[in-house]
């Protein structure tokens, strides 16, 4: 134990084995108990499946015949032939067809066969030498008139195509006007049909299936050696429990799984037996896997809970190595780490340390900078525009008393186009604002190139007195009358629209210029979605899309990654340039 405690290194080494083979071995035995509990469950769980699923393929052969034996004591031409007191050979031979008709379609079916109460000998699809029923011919018929229908236990009967094994229904046939007994009906079915059937079912551990009737009396199995008897004599002291279920039967070596499920209305009962050493067999297999992976899985943890161990305290033996040699009087050297857990972060942290505080030093000097920048541009803010607006007042009035109205105009219309621009350092306007600036460019530029466009204004009167940020229109109507209208010979025209739809405004300036190929289109479009930090050619931005991307950047900023520009363009049919903004954020709520 001192061995032990006298290392950390040991010391975790001895505990993190301990801690994961314990669990290790308990969860291997658990997952070989549940292993072996779900093999069980899945094959009896199959195997009932398989025995409702055959079940129900008997159902449909019993009602079948049913149905039929109904359909043909009913019928006239039978009805007809047994009420007649006279022999009749074509009228037999008739009746043989229409049998032979009947079961033609039914592999199933051996024969059917019709006893006449007063005549003889019985009409029948097949040749029947003798039948394995009880009693002479008369009073076999006498006996089975009394009753109304029932199924007869597996018999043998003697045929022109050799023995055969058969299960019969048999119902007497009644005169539909007097009611009387005319005759008696037996519809045999092939028991090599019912075994086939059984033989299908594949039950789990290559398990046998039976067929009883409700003595326990053997119909039908799928191994011929169990073919015979009683199921009392196969499984003695076996009960069922209900409808259908499952239950071990006998000990050691001679355990089985029963499996039943009855078949419906008939007092029929399908069983599966299924040895109980397939279970061992595949269990046996799973313990052997199991016992592989655990030994496997132990070698592969004390490999890997040693060479962890020693990854994590070999930094903690060379820190404290290096901690025990620094001089408390000097700085503190940095120190190499490789690792990033928390013993590599604590050394990294120290390492940045020095280097962080240089950093931040520079940082607040040049934020410093900034600051007394800031409050420069701010005074120029301050001074510039009296300056300006009182030589453009100047200005406007000169040309005014010169009566020359298109430099007025345009001197008055530059006044406002400036005075909105800085607008007090305020960021937001109203639509109507926002509309009236763009107009005011409109008119300074027309008055420049005179017949070279025209501007068309649809405006939802809604979104007059809804605010938003200002400088957005402006830069679009710029970018089109350069990038769109000038570089084509004739007239162009410029609309810009405005609708409210839900809570959200929709701009859209649209220009019938030279419009962009794809190729220059794409380009935009990837200069608007690059980041804001991303330092880009000025010299091309301002040929190109410098306008755009500014407008592009302030909705992101401003109204979030949804309310971006969106650009459609095609060659020589012109541009679409639109955005949406939200009314309901700071700068959407209407003007009081």
């Amino acid at each position: 134990m001192r061995w032990i405690s006298s290392s950390l290194k040991r010391k975790l080494s001895t505990l993190l084995l301990f801690s994961v083979l314990i669990p290790l071995l308990a969860l291997g035995l658990f997952a070989y108990n549940m292993a072996a509990t779900t093999t069980e469950e899945k094959a009896k769980q199959s195997g009932t499946s398989i025995l409702r699923q055959m079940s129900t393929n008997l159902e449909f052969i019993v009602h079948d015949v049913e149905n039929m034996s109904l359909f043909m004591i009913g019928q006239k031409d039978i009805q007809k032939f047994l009420s007649s007191d006279d022999e009749d050979p074509v009228k037999q031979t008739q009746m043989i067809e229409f049998l032979s008709n009947l079961v033609y379609s039914k592999s199933y079916i051996s024969d059917i066969t019709i006893y006449p109460l007063n005549k003889y000998p019985p009409v029948s699809n097949a040749t029947i030498f003798d039948t394995g029923l009880s009693g002479d011919d008369d009073e076999r018929i006498q006996h089975y008139q009394s009753q109304t229908k029932f199924w007869t236990a597996r018999y043998e009967t003697d045929t022109a195509s050799g023995p055969k094994q058969v299960i019969s229904l048999i119902r007497p046939i009644r005169s539909l006007n007097s009611f009387r007994q005319l005759g008696t009906l037996v519809i045999s079915l092939d028991e090599k049909a019912i075994s086939q059937i059984l033989r299908q079912a594949n039950l789990p551990g290559s398990g046998d299936v039976v067929l009883t009737n409700s003595e326990g009396n053997i119909l039908s199995s799928s191994n011929a050696e169990k073919n015979d008897g009683n199921m009392k004599d196969m499984l003695p002291g076996f009960q069922l429990e209900g409808r259908s279920g499952w239950l071990n039967y006998g000990e050691g070596d001679n355990k089985q799984t029963i499996l039943y499920d009855s078949v419906a209305d008939m007092g029929w009962t399908l069983t599966g037996i299924m040895p109980f050493a397939e279970y061992r067999n595949q269990n046996s297999y799973v313990l052997k896997l199991m016992a592989i992976v655990i030994v496997v899985s132990v070698l592969v943890v004390s490999i890997l809970v040693l060479y962890f161990v020693q990854r994590v305290t070999n930094p903690l033996i060379m820190l404290t190595q290096f901690m025990k040699h620094s001089n408390p009087e000097e700085p503190l050297q940095k120190y190499p780490v490789e690792t990033m857990d928390e013993v590599g972060q604590l050394v990294r942290s120290y390492n940045k340390l020095s280097d962080r505080i240089a950093h931040l030093t520079e940082q607040v000097k040049q934020e410093e900078s900034y600051k007394k920048e800031a409050d420069m541009q701010a005074l120029q803010a301050q001074i510039n525009p009296h300056f300006l607006y009182n030589t453009l007042s100047s200005i406007h009035w000169m040309a005014l008393m010169n009566k020359d109205e298109k430099i007025a105009d345009m001197v008055g219309s530059l006044s406002d186009f400036l005075r909105f621009s800085l607008n007090k350092g305020e960021e937001f306007c109203s639509v109507e604002q926002e509309v009236a600036h763009a107009m005011h460019y409109s008119n300074i530029q027309s008055i420049r190139f005179p017949g070279k466009f025209k501007l068309q204004m649809d405006i939802d009167p809604a979104l007059s007195h809804t605010r938003m940020l200002k400088l957005l229109l402006q830069p679009l109507i710029e970018n089109a009358l350069i990038h769109g209208i000038q570089k084509q010979p004739a007239m162009g025209e410029i609309k810009v629209s405005a609708k409210l739809e839900s809570e959200w405004m929709h701009f859209m300036v649209e220009d019938t210029g030279v419009g962009m190929d794809d190729e220059k289109l794409n380009e935009i479009k990837r200069e608007l979605q690059a980041p804001h930090d991303q330092k880009m050619d000025r010299e091309r931005l301002e040929r190109g899309s410098y306008g755009l991307r500014n407008v592009n950047r302030r909705l992101h900023l401003h109204y979030g990654l949804q309310s971006g520009l969106i650009i459609e363009s095609e060659i020589n049919k012109g541009t679409v340039v639109s955005f949406s903004i939200p009314t309901d954020t700071l700068g959407g709520k209407d003007i009081e």
